[in-house]
């Protein structure tokens, strides 16, 4: 397909999405549909079930439910485009390009501060469990949330304005299935100094931050159950963290992974894969860690089908 080029021929106005792979186009196409059914399904009746069980009602749910959301969002800026994808129509707008980089930024960023809220939020429960509903109170939930959100939404604005002002005037072939920033930077036939720039600080200061808080919160948590003298007592306290902390390592983990390792370390197919993790998998595994771990979860199910 031959490139569009506006009237200065310097800003190419439609680019072509490489995909995921060239291979079995219908068999993954199925199977991201079911990861993206799961996903919504799970994540939009996780939603429901904390607004509707009062069971649920508590700063811990508060966020989960808020979690549910951003993956609910996450995901559907990046799979229905995949999917589309797969049955070959794989062109996307510079407009759309840029919206979707866009809100990719906003919910990816605003995850990784919200899983940093929920460490706090555990941390509480287990080192000052009578002070919990004193020092979480829900207007300091709510705060958290929306910092989490403007976080992301700085962090978007930044990323989006500056590639905005880049020329893309060489090739128009995203090697990527989505609109992320190094594909894109890889495409400019201008300079790209300050977006890489912006790149080192955002995503350092949105990954070093949130990495460091949790671990000093689970150190806290860690010390304060190991003074736990029964073993039942230890066993449930692991047992309110473990599900929070599954979640935090696949979503650090894929996005280090893919934004800090040395340039020549990996293939491009490889830093695919690891983009699938933080993009259309964690969102469909988060409902599903939490609901099926998790004993308030399972009990509010049973009042919601009994009608109770």
């Amino acid at each position: 397909k031959t490139m569009k080029l506006s009237e200065n021929d310097s800003t190419v106005t439609e680019f072509l999405l490489a995909g995921l792979t060239d291979q079995l186009q219908l068999p993954l196409f199925l199977l991201f549909l079911g990861i993206y059914w799961v996903t919504v399904m799970g994540n939009l009746g996780m939603i429901l079930l904390i607004a509707a069980c009062p069971l649920l009602h508590t700063p811990m749910y508060y966020f989960l439910g808020s979690l549910s959301f951003i993956d609910l969002c996450y995901s559907t800026v990046i799979t229905p485009k995949m999917l589309v994808n797969f049955l070959g129509k794989n062109t996307i707008l510079y407009s759309e390009c840029m919206a979707q980089l866009f809100f990719f930024a906003v919910f990816a960023v605003a995850e990784g501060y919200l899983l940093t809220a929920m460490a706090y939020d555990r941390y509480i429960a287990v080192c000052n469990p009578l002070l919990y509903h004193v020092i979480m109170p829900p207007r300091l939930c709510s705060l958290l949330v929306l910092v989490s959100f403007t976080l992301g939404i700085l962090s978007a604005v930044a990323h989006t304005s500056a590639m905005m002002k880049l020329d893309f005037c060489q090739s128009h072939i995203i090697s990527h299935y989505f609109c992320d920033v190094l594909p894109l930077l890889n495409l400019s036939c201008s300079s790209t100094h300050l977006n890489e720039l912006l790149l080192f600080l955002i995503a350092g200061f949105n990954t070093l931050v949130p990495t460091l808080a949790v671990a000093v919160s689970y150190t806290f948590i860690f010390c304060s159950v190991l003074h736990i003298r029964s073993s039942e007592g230890r066993s449930k306290a692991f047992g309110t963290c473990s599900s929070h902390l599954m979640t935090v390592g696949i979503f650090f983990g894929s996005i280090t992974y893919m934004y800090f390792k040395p340039p020549s370390s990996n293939s491009l197919e490889q830093e695919k894969v690891s983009s699938v993790f933080y993009t259309t998998v964690i969102p469909m595994l988060n409902p599903l860690i939490y609901s099926l771990r998790n004993q308030d979860v399972k009990k509010a199910l049973r009042r919601v089908w009994m009608g109770r």
